[in-house]
Formats: C-alpha cells, sequence, structure tokens
C-alpha cells in the first residue's frame, strides 16, 4: 500500500475530488488530508474535514485527517497534547517548527507524530544529527514534500528544496523519513515510482525511498491511531456497556425457587419421556431373548426335578406293599 500523509485540504469540493481520484489513479492508497494553522490557537480547534466527504470516492482509497501545526514561539506548546485527543477529529497531528528552538522542543519531547520542515525556505541554523536522531528514537518521522519543488516558478525555491532534502537525508542517514506530496494541485502529484527515482537523486537508495512511501509512512499512520485510541498504547479504549442493575434478595430467591420446581418438573416428566419415545436397540434386544432363555431353561430344569420327585415317591410305595402281599399269602 502507498501513503501520501500530506495533501492540502480545500473547502472547494470539485478540486479535492480531482486530487484525490488523480492521486488514487497513480495508485495511491491512503491519503492524508492536512489542515494547516498558524500564528495563534484558535478557541474552537475542532476538525473542519468532514468524516464523511460529500463526493463518491474509490473505495480502495482510506481518507486520514491531519492537521500540520506551525510553531513560532514555543510558548503554544502547551495546548499541543489536547490536540492528540480523539475528541479533536484529528487521525495525525504534524508540527513544522520555524526556528532552532522549536526545531529542538519538537525533536527532543514535543508530543507529535510527524516534523514537517518547509524545504522552500532557508534556515539561518545547520541540522544536527543530535537532535533528528532523538525524534528517530522517540518514533517521530521526519516529513520530506517534494511538491514546492515542483511547483515553484523560479530556481532558487527548487535549488532550496533539494539541499534541506539532501542535508536531512544525510543527517539522518535515512533513517525515519517520509516522502509526501504537499500538492497545491493536480499538477504537482507524482506516482510512486518516480518519487523512488526523486529520493535516490536527492541521494537516498531506492529502498529507503520506497519505504519512505510504504512501511515508515504506514508506522507512522499505525502508531498515531494507537496513541489516540488506546490508554499509553497497551489497552484499546472501547465502549464496554453499563453495569449491570443489582438485583434484591427477594428477587434472586424468587428466581431460586422457580429453578427448583423446574427442575422437579423435568425429573419427573423425562423418565416417561425416555421409556416411551427411546427406541430399543439391537444389543438390548438380544439380552432381553438371553434373559428370557435363561429364565426358560431354569423353569424347566424346576419341572423335571418336580416329576422325577414325584416318581420317586410313588416307586417307594409299591416296594413297602409287596411284602405285605406275601406275608399275606
Amino acid at each position: 500500500m502507498y501513503y501520501d500523509l500530506n495533501v492540502p485540504w480545500t473547502s472547494r469540493d470539485a478540486d479535492l475530488q480531482r486530487k484525490i481520484s488523480f492521486l488514487g489513479d497513480l495508485g495511491y492508497n491512503v491519503l492524508a488530508l492536512s489542515h494547516m494553522l498558524s500564528g495563534k490557537f484558535p478557541v474552537d480547534t475542532t476538525c473542519p474535514i468532514p468524516a464523511t466527504l460529500p463526493f463518491a470516492i474509490s473505495p480502495t482509497i482510506q481518507i486520514l485527517r491531519r492537521l500540520t501545526l506551525v510553531i513560532q514561539d514555543s510558548s503554544q506548546n502547551h495546548r499541543i497534547k489536547d490536540l492528540t485527543s480523539p475528541a479533536w477529529g484529528y487521525d495525525i497531528l504534524a508540527v513544522r517548527p520555524t526556528d532552532e528552538k522549536t526545531l529542538q522542543h519538537a525533536c527532543v519531547s514535543l508530543e507529535c507524530d510527524i516534523i514537517s520542515l518547509d524545504l522552500a525556505i532557508r534556515y539561518p541554523f545547520h541540522f544536527k544529527y543530535k537532535m533528528f536522531s532523538a525524534a528517530v528514537e522517540r518514533g517521530v518521522r521526519i516529513e520530506l514534500c517534494y511538491g514546492p519543488g515542483i511547483a515553484a516558478f523560479d530556481s532558487t525555491c527548487r535549488q532550496r528544496v533539494i539541499e534541506n532534502a539532501t542535508s536531512l537525508i544525510r543527517i539522518t542517514r535515512g533513517r525515519g523519513l517520509i516522502i509526501s506530496s504537499e500538492a497545491g494541485n493536480v499538477l504537482s502529484c507524482r506516482g510512486p515510482a518516480d518519487i523512488v527515482n526523486l529520493a535516490a537523486i536527492w541521494g537516498l537508495g531506492q529502498e529507503r525511498g520506497m519505504e519512505a512511501i510504504t512501511k515508515e509512512a504506514r508506522s507512522c499512520a499505525v502508531a498515531a491511531r494507537i496513541k489516540r485510541t488506546s490508554y499509553r498504547g497497551l489497552i484499546d479504549v472501547i465502549y464496554g456497556g453499563e453495569k449491570p442493575v443489582k438485583e434484591s434478595a427477594s428477587t434472586k430467591q424468587e428466581q431460586n425457587q422457580m429453578k427448583g420446581k423446574r427442575k422437579a418438573a423435568e425429573m419427573t416428566v423425562e423418565p416417561d419421556k425416555d421409556r416411551v419415545d427411546k427406541p430399543v436397540s439391537k444389543r438390548q434386544m438380544k439380552r432381553m431373548a438371553a434373559e428370557a432363555r435363561k429364565t426358560s431353561g431354569v423353569n424347566k430344569e424346576a419341572s423335571i426335578g418336580k416329576e422325577e420327585n414325584q416318581n420317586g415317591t410313588s416307586t417307594d410305595v409299591v416296594t413297602t406293599v409287596k411284602p405285605r402281599e406275601k406275608d399275606v399269602d
């Protein structure tokens, strides 16, 4: 999946639809619509980007909402943590420092997802490895935007974009970089293959250039979502429902009595059902036949024994009578 995490949002639906559809045709799957704030913090910082766009888009495109905050004074930082709450409606929070002090604070301790520098201007200080390495270790991504260099009409602006991009690639050693468009119009958009070639010209290898629009960008979006929908990145916060109402003791006793009655009724009814409905198996029929044969054999032996006993008594009578007949003669 290809990511473009910096697509400037506009209230003109026709221009925005044209830009999103063109990026989808180029092969991008995830687009982050960026709303930029500069100056003092407004009282209401609710996201103006609607959750559902008023026009149809391709089902293969996922839309994220991003806030790009231009930091001109470090005194504004105390309210930045509130913007990471899901109540504001933003999926990604990016900061754009304007001087060395705000850049130092953004790299070391500021709660943000992306540090996006304006590559079209000249900075009066040098980029330092310690600052950006601290940001990369915290999971903050450094963004390189190619759109201002393509849309620029003078060569000086293009030269500054190339100088700043090559300097950031050299300082970060190619780690923790993402490449976005920041395209003001359709003409400034480029496809993934063109971006990889452009990164190679800046001094970033092709493998790192591909990771800048795939792996690194995806890690940034997933980490931002975990920050807003979980507790300290470990437990997902979901709606668990309402607590059950405690039942009184009387209702519990009534329920137990009803359960006891049901069990007693089942105990009295189930044996009759088993006797009537349960068919007799062949094995059981064989056992019953064998028992019947045994009982019939025992009865026969008992009847034969009785007959023998009766015959024996009759013979005894005959033997006792014969001597008396001889004595009479």
